[in-house]
């Protein structure tokens, strides 16, 4: 059994492994997924002590895994299939490991017949492929008969015969009642593969559960509201309250605006009110027949209706964010004045700076990047909270709307003291 609790792990101030608590039952294949990059092989790491923990302890049969006597008799793991010298032969190098174990010299034969390399156990390992390097790691997993396998990603390199072979091999070491413990970032492999999974996303619990009930769980019905068109919608809006000022006073048609309408004020409020309500109406015209042929196609797969929990929220949502991007956008372009130098800005401040945020070290950039105005606002137009979102959508959309209105009052107060 594995257990671990409360495990953290920090480079240079990154979090990686945020407070993992989870267990790992022997007699069953338990995955352990996530995207490239959520944690998954730290806490491997971890695990085996290769890393050393920031907080949490991570136990093997209640033991630490530095507390274990002769531990590949314990513990099998695969973590790096290009941990081998390449100079060393594959039977070499099993021979030197099972001789630091006392493991007698016939274990390693019957090891490299069990992955199919008893043909090239004098080749040196750096001439295999990724595949036999992989059939070579699991080899050395499988060294000390252990009762516990960590397996990282055990499928890399391997062909669909070898794919085949390794999943029968796991699911027939789990029903002798040993700890199988495996991780990929492919829910598709890990559906046929695993009985229960853990899953992780920037190195913190999402989802702990059998295989069949978090598919029918994520199956159940999901809608996704913001896309690529959300993006260009976003792009649109931005390009165009930018125009609705800079056009004017690009063309000195502004002058006649103020000459009419002295008090500045009104002026800027007029507009920026008028695109608002014109980009709620045209937004909403677009998200409703939009997400209603999007149910109808995606119907057989994953029924969907409007009166889901956060549906009719993220549709009137997306059409109430752009309204509010409208006014942000009008708001820059009158501050600026100058049509290709506001533009770049509200587009670089909306859509670049975003991701690059979250290159910050720390937890700095997580907290700058969820009250950005883009990321903010957008939170109202999805029907679910992120696991890492720190803002509620009607918080998120409301600190955008604080953001937007002293933008205004901002401009509304230089509007008054600056030259036409």
């Amino acid at each position: 059994m594995i257990e671990v609790h409360e495990l953290s792990k920090s480079y240079r101030g990154k979090v990686v492994v945020d407070r993992l608590s989870f267990t790992v039952e022997p007699g069953r294949v338990t995955g352990f997924l996530g995207p490239n990059g959520a944690g998954k092989s730290t806490t491997m790491r971890l695990i085996v002590g290769l890393d050393h923990p920031t907080g949490g302890t991570a136990t093997i049969n209640g033991r630490r895994y530095a507390e274990l006597s002769r531990p590949l008799m314990r513990v099998g793991a695969l973590l790096d299939a290009d941990a081998v010298h390449p100079g060393r032969s594959a039977y070499n190098h099993l021979l030197f490991l099972a001789q630091s174990q006392g493991l007698p010299r016939r274990r390693v034969g019957a090891v490299l017949d069990l992955v199919g390399l008893h043909d090239v156990v004098a080749d040196r390992a750096g001439t295999f492929s990724l595949g036999m390097r992989q059939r070579l790691g699991i080899a050395v997993a499988l060294l000390g008969d252990p009762a516990v396998l960590i397996l990282d990603e055990p499928i890399n390199g391997l062909d669909p015969d070898g794919i085949f072979w390794i999943r029968n091999l796991m699911k027939s070491l789990a029903a002798e009642g040993r700890t199988v413990f495996v991780s990929s970032h492919l829910m598709g492999e890990m559906a046929v593969t695993a009985d229960h999974l853990i899953v992780i996303g920037r190195g913190r619990l999402i989802a702990e559960s059998s295989t069949q009930e978090l598919i029918d769980r994520s199956s159940h019905k999901s809608v996704l509201v913001k896309s690529a068109g959300f993006q260009i919608g976003q792009l649109a809006v931005c390009v165009l309250g930018v125009l609705v000022v800079t056009g004017e006073y690009s063309s000195g048609t502004i002058r006649a605006s103020l000459l009419a309408v002295p008090t500045r004020s009104p002026v800027l409020a007029a507009k920026a009110a008028i695109f608002a309500i014109l980009i709620f109406v045209v937004g909403e015209l677009t998200a409703v027949p939009t997400f209603f042929l999007g149910a109808a196609i995606l119907h057989s797969r994953a029924p969907v209706s409007i009166g889901d929990p956060g549906v009719l929220r993220a549709v009137v949502g997306a059409g109430l964010y752009l309204a509010v991007l409208a006014v942000f956008a009008v708001a820059i372009g009158a501050l600026v004045r100058h049509t290709a130098g506001a533009i770049t800005g509200i587009v670089a401040f909306v859509l670049v700076l975003s991701p690059l945020t979250l290159l910050l070290p720390g937890s700095v950039g997580k907290h700058i990047h969820a009250y950005l105005p883009s990321e903010a606002g957008s939170l109202v137009a999805s029907p679910h909270q992120g696991v890492d979102d720190l803002l509620t959508p009607w918080q998120g959309f409301s600190v955008f709307c604080l953001e937007t209105a002293v933008l205004v009052a901002a401009v509304a107060y230089l509007l008054r003291r600056r030259d036409a």
